[in-house]
């Protein structure tokens, strides 16, 4: 494949202020500079298509966190998979597929410095897909691999919960808890998504959040009525991804020495005032439980296990993977990053960039 790399303009999306509740468009710079050759030990990446994920919401914000904050100016931060169209690297060759971090830019042109620091690695498509290895086999899945077995330490005939669960983390997560001989009850946001995730990623149940609550009663009542009906026995395992009055209403049905996953809390990451934190912790006190967070990155030399195991499951169809795929290249970033959080997507979120 030959490319003149002096005829190529990348076009980037860059974080201009620091968003007050959900990102607005002022809160973006549209950019483009000329792509450069790789110099010697570099690489350049054509990007393909790009993973939004939850915790780019947070990413955005000053302050102390498990990773930087993006600075002002820089651009976004996100993980993607591409094509390698120029190497002076020996460990990629032109026409390498691989997977890193290139944030929302069409071309990424990596130094020597950066390319082992960075994470860029061949991936393979005899294991899964592009959008695949955005998904079961990406950030999502590592996340939901090791959270689930090393946080959550799931035993056969036990009930695990899984909020989010039509969404990438989620579907990953009852699936696997599937196989490892759980029962699994997920939480979603529409009958639609409800009955997929029974239908066909088998979970035992899934309780909608977005049902109506009956006459005079709170909305989230129609959570704990589910729990009570899906969960008699309790709750031995609960991966959270949303926090908020879901965490409270899960942590009321929490069995002895019950094991609870915090992985995101997207009902609060736009939030304009304090972030509502549990109100029934003393159920983990009451029960001996145990809450604990999961920052993926700490599993990063782990990455293959998981991966090979997981594309197993996807080969053998004991696992699968959705993603909603949206075009439009980099333009589009703003508004399909807001799918997220206003529950529109549909599965795991992808931007395409290029095919």
């Amino acid at each position: 494949m030959t490319v003149a790399i002096t005829s190529l303009v990348n076009h980037q999306v860059r974080l201009a202020a620091r968003p007050v509740g959900l990102p607005k468009p002022g809160d973006w710079q549209f950019t483009h500079e000329p792509v450069a050759e790789p110099e010697a030990g570099g690489v350049l990446v054509q990007v393909l298509a790009l993973s939004l994920d939850p915790a780019m919401r947070g990413w955005m914000n000053e302050g102390r966190s498990y990773i930087p904050p993006v600075g002002l100016g820089e651009v976004m931060r996100a993980g993607g998979v591409g094509r390698v169209i120029a190497s002076r690297h020996p460990g990629f060759a032109v026409g390498d597929l691989v997977s890193g971090a290139p944030g929302v830019q069409e071309y990424w042109c990596l130094p020597a410095a950066q390319v082992q620091r960075s994470g860029l690695a061949r991936i393979d498509l005899a294991a899964g897909s592009v959008t695949q290895w955005l998904n079961v086999l990406g950030m999502p899945g590592m996340t939901a691999y090791f959270g689930l077995l090393d946080v959550g330490r799931p035993q056969p005939g036990e009930t695990v919960v899984v909020s989010g669960a039509a969404g990438a983390v989620g579907q990953t997560v009852g699936q696997l808890a599937r196989i490892k001989g759980c029962r699994v009850v997920g939480i979603a946001g529409g009958a639609a998504k409800c009955a997929w995730v029974v239908q066909e990623l088998g979970f035992d149940a899934c309780i909608d959040y977005k049902a109506a609550a009956p006459a005079g009663a709170e909305r989230w009542d129609a959570v704990r009525e589910g729990l009570k009906q899906h969960c008699p026995q309790g709750v031995d395992v609960y991966f959270d991804n949303v926090g908020g009055d879901i965490l409270d209403a899960v942590l009321a049905r929490i069995n002895r020495r019950a094991r609870i996953i915090i992985c995101g809390a997207i009902s609060q990451y736009n939030a304009t005032s304090a972030v509502q934190g549990p109100k029934n912790y003393l159920s983990l006190l009451v029960n001996r439980a145990r809450m604990e967070g999961i920052v993926v990155f700490d599993y990063a030399d782990r990455y293959p296990v998981a991966v090979a195991e997981l594309a197993g499951y996807l080969k053998d169809g004991r696992m699968k993977s959705k993603e909603d795929v949206v075009g439009g290249g980099v333009a589009a970033f703003p508004a399909t990053l807001t799918r997220l959080f206003t529950g529109e997507n549909f599965g795991k979120l992808v931007l395409e960039l290029a095919r």
